[in-house]
C-alpha cells in the first residue's frame, strides 16, 4: 500500500453535523474517521476507521484523484429523526455530493464497500442483521447512482479495521 498522506477539504457550507476536516494543505495528515462521520478529500490522504456492523463506502476518482469515505451506523434515517451521515441513505449521498463538490467527476467514481459484521453471536443465526442491512443499502444506493463497486469487503463474525487512501482507493483491512 502506498503511504502517502494529505489534507482534505473543508466541510462543505452548511454541510450538517458529522463532516470531518484536516488542517490546511501543505500539512501531511492522516485521519481518523469516527462513526456517524464523513471525511472528503482533494489531495492524497489515508483515513483510519475501526468499523463492526457498522459500514464504510471509500469513493474516489482515479483522474482527478478526490476522494472520500463515510462511516455510517444505521441503514436508514426515520422520517421524524434529524438528517444525519450516521444513516446509510444519507451518509453515501452525501458522500457522493461531497467527492463531486471536491471535484471528482461523478462519470468517474469507483467506491469499494467496508464492514457490516455480526459481532454478537446471538444475531448470527437469522442472516439478516443489522450488519446485513447496512451492506445492503451501501450496494442499493451505489447501484442508483450507477457508481461501481470495485471491492468490498463485508459481513462475517468479525470487526475491521480499515486504511483507505482517498486518491487511489488503495485499502488494507485487519480482522479484529
Amino acid at each position: 500500500m502506498k503511504s502517502s498522506v494529505g489534507s482534505a477539504v473543508a466541510a462543505p457550507t452548511g454541510a450538517p453535523q458529522g463532516w470531518s476536516s484536516l488542517p490546511p494543505a501543505g500539512t501531511l495528515q492522516a485521519a481518523y474517521l469516527h462513526a456517524g462521520h464523513i471525511l472528503v478529500s482533494r489531495e492524497p490522504c489515508r483515513i483510519t476507521t475501526v468499523l463492526g456492523s457498522c459500514v464504510a463506502v471509500g469513493l474516489w476518482d482515479d483522474v482527478t484523484g478526490v476522494g472520500g469515505l463515510n462511516h455510517f451506523l444505521l441503514p436508514h434515517r426515520l422520517a421524524t429523526g434529524a438528517a444525519s451521515p450516521r444513516f446509510g441513505n444519507l451518509a453515501v449521498r452525501a458522500l457522493i455530493d461531497g467527492v463531486v463538490a471536491a471535484g471528482g467527476r461523478r462519470q468517474s467514481l469507483k467506491a469499494k464497500v467496508f464492514g457490516g459484521a455480526c459481532v454478537l453471536r446471538a444475531f448470527r443465526e437469522g442472516g439478516w442483521h443489522l450488519g446485513t442491512k447496512n451492506v445492503e443499502v451501501a450496494r442499493r444506493m451505489l447501484a442508483e447512482e450507477r457508481i461501481p463497486i470495485a471491492a468490498e469487503d463485508v459481513e462475517g463474525p468479525r470487526g475491521r479495521k480499515l486504511i483507505f487512501q482517498t486518491h487511489d482507493g488503495a485499502a488494507c483491512v485487519w480482522s479484529l
